[in-house]
């Protein structure tokens, strides 16, 4: 059974947080993508609960309820994961996190090596203006669209992710329709078969009172990360499929490069989406052996 209940921070925000599983359990704290939610998909719970994982859930910032810090850069990830660990009674964790959740998962590695025993992140972005990395080359339209705004900063931001907030994603096919762009074969099938139901159901929670986490989590992307990759001490694999068209192959391999400690697990058929079902049972399995 689900419990779902709101966190409050040190400087008295509230943050939207979902749980699975048996308290005392192995506890496993989720980074959601962008746009996003702290909705778990169904083969995630189920997973967890078959290997005794106490799964957990949060909205960042300006997702769902929780409140909105703005102008935040990825680093204040760390305080909100304190917080999140002081009210669950916890002083060990894994962390894994999928596409905008990813350097929010670096982040918690790089600044929480006391909490954080190891980590996982799936087809994360690397930080923007990189040393040999072009940040826009093999993404969706979509995406380059999204970016091109982003850069332009939040005036020319919020109306792009505003009206995408407003648009109704209530069926599969509408969400099909919403990302055609951004959705390599791989992605397509996995959405079709057996994400595409979980989606609505982030989208719609998660932009429920608007655009703000979605253009806050973007423009964090776009400015410095707030902590060096290389304060990373803690076990960490990076994840990455061929035929991602929202977070391109050369991201991942970027990050490789900078954390050559890491195991890079590469997979040749997979996507973006198709990675959250492929890879999740193999990161939750990898995490337990980590506590």
């Amino acid at each position: 059974m689900l419990r779902d209940y709101q966190v409050e921070t040190a400087d008295g925000r509230q943050l939207d947080v979902v749980e699975s599983g048996q308290v005392g359990d192995p506890l496993v704290l989720v980074h959601h993508g962008t746009p996003g939610a702290r909705t778990l998909a169904a083969p995630w719970i189920a997973d967890a609960e078959h290997r005794g994982i106490r799964l957990v859930g949060y909205s960042r910032p300006g997702y769902g309820e929780s409140t909105r810090v703005q102008g935040r850069p990825v680093s204040q990830v760390a305080e909100d994961m304190r917080a999140i660990a002081d009210h669950l009674g916890v002083d060990r964790l894994a962390t894994w996190g999928y596409s905008g959740g990813g350097p929010h998962v670096l982040a918690t590695a790089a600044l929480l090596p006391d909490l954080v025993v190891a980590a996982a992140a799936i087809a994360s972005p690397a930080p923007y203006g990189a040393d040999g990395l072009d940040f826009l080359a093999g993404m969706g339209e979509a995406n380059v669209k999204e970016f091109d705004a982003v850069l332009a900063g939040e005036a020319a931001t919020r109306p792009l992710h505003e009206a995408a907030a407003a648009e109704k994603r209530d069926t599969v096919d509408a969400v099909i329709e919403g990302m055609a762009s951004l959705l390599s074969a791989p992605d397509l099938e996995v959405t079709r078969a057996t994400l595409g139901e979980w989606m609505i159901a982030v989208f719609a929670e998660g932009l429920a009172q608007g655009a703000d986490g979605w253009i806050d989590d973007d423009l964090a992307f776009v400015a410095p990360w707030g902590f060096a990759l290389s304060d990373i001490r803690v076990p960490l694999q990076l994840w990455q499929g061929r035929h991602d068209l929202m977070v391109p192959l050369a991201h991942g391999e970027w990050l490789a490069r900078q954390l050559p400690r890491a195991e890079w697990n590469y997979r040749p058929e997979g996507g973006h989406l198709s990675l959250l079902v492929e890879a999740v049972p193999e990161i939750h399995s990898w995490l337990l052996g980590h506590f």
